[in-house]
């Protein structure tokens, strides 16, 4: 079970979200950039960077990227792997705004298919894309528009729950998002695959953020400015192994998120609008922070969905973007994880990290 666990779950979701992140994310990025670049001048480069970030987030390429990042992950054979674009492409489009889910699901079972004829014949070359190609389509057919449907309902539920109660709700999806992110699981696939936008995305922003920067800081004793950079900016994942030793260091970050949730959703209303992948993805890359500025200028799909518009950011905005993603994580986890080293829960080296 365990390896099963790990195949499809762990490994199988950090690659959807590597594909997400190449595809997706970085599009959309870039595109933003183009148009608040020909909003200062008609240029042709910039008009460039529009059309490369259209290309990028074409529902077919993210489909493709990340079926081929779940294959990478999944060490399937390089046959298996190049045709499962034409899966992902497929289970992307037919899943509509739950696509990325759809993707996971029929992505795994048509790359397993594969796997199970691969070099089992003279003809490997015709026999492994056709039967990965051809089950994946099935599949697609069969079952991506209701897993997307699913998938969106969830996630629309969420997003619509956050709203009615942004006080509770900023806690718990702030806690969880910010929980798996530190977890071997992707927090960043979870959010694309439920379309994790609005109040909702922006709770699930200040819970990863929490984790990351509250890590960094709590620990800077031991890791220096080596651990800020890896855990602040790469993953708060690297404490894992010290987690598992001494659970009470996962304490400071876990309550800075659970404060820093409700004062995103209900302070300073700060909603995640760009690609719902952004949601879970806290201040690796500073991606998190950016798919919340990219949000205010140009929307995801998923985010109009939801009802999302373009606003012109106000001062009060930029101040609880940085509020809630930078300062009162690293505070709020410097003060708490005090106290649990003052009361000796933590102790010394029990945040270093394995070089």
């Amino acid at each position: 079970m365990n390896k099963y666990v790990k195949r499809y779950l762990i490994d199988g979701m950090s690659g959807m979200a590597q594909g997400l992140f190449a595809s997706l994310l970085i599009g959309t990025i870039i595109k933003t950039l183009g148009q608040q670049l020909l909003l200062l001048n008609e240029n042709i480069f910039f008009k460039f960077f529009v059309d490369a970030g259209n290309f990028a987030t074409d529902a077919h390429v993210v489909g493709a990227a990340m079926a081929v990042g779940i294959a990478y992950a999944m060490k399937a054979p390089m046959l298996v792997l190049l045709s499962a674009a034409a899966v992902g492409s497929a289970a992307n489009v037919t899943g509509g705004a739950g696509g990325p889910l759809a993707v996971l699901v029929i992505a795994i079972i048509a790359i397993e298919l594969g796997n199970l004829v691969s070099k089992k014949t003279k003809v490997d070359i015709l026999v492994t894309p056709l039967v990965t190609i051809l089950s994946g389509a099935l599949l697609t057919i069969l079952t991506a528009k209701y897993i997307g449907l699913a998938a969106s309902s969830v996630g629309k539920l969420v997003v619509w729950a956050t709203k009615l109660h942004p006080f509770l709700m900023g806690m718990l999806v702030s806690v969880i998002i910010g929980v798996a992110l530190t977890l071997p699981i992707s927090s960043a696939a979870i959010c694309a695959a439920f379309g994790l936008t609005g109040l909702a995305g922006g709770a699930a922003v200040a819970g990863c953020c929490a984790q990351m920067v509250g890590f960094a800081v709590m620990s800077f004793r031991e890791n220096r400015w080596g651990g800020i950079l890896s855990q602040g900016l790469g993953t708060s994942m690297l404490q894992m192994p010290n987690i598992v030793k001494n659970p009470r260091i996962w304490i400071p970050p876990t309550l800075a998120s659970l404060i820093t949730g409700p004062i995103a959703t209900c302070i300073f209303k700060m909603e995640m609008n760009g690609a719902a992948v952004s949601s879970g993805m806290g201040t690796c890359g500073m991606v998190g922070p950016i798919g919340v500025i990219t949000g205010w200028f140009s929307p995801s799909e998923t985010a109009i969905g939801h009802g999302a518009a373009a606003i012109s950011p106000t001062f009060f905005d930029w101040l609880g973007l940085v509020l809630v993603c930078i300062v009162l994580p690293g505070i709020l986890s410097w003060a708490f994880g005090l106290l649990l080293r003052k009361i000796g829960w933590i102790k010394e080296g029990d945040l270093l990290l394995e070089e």
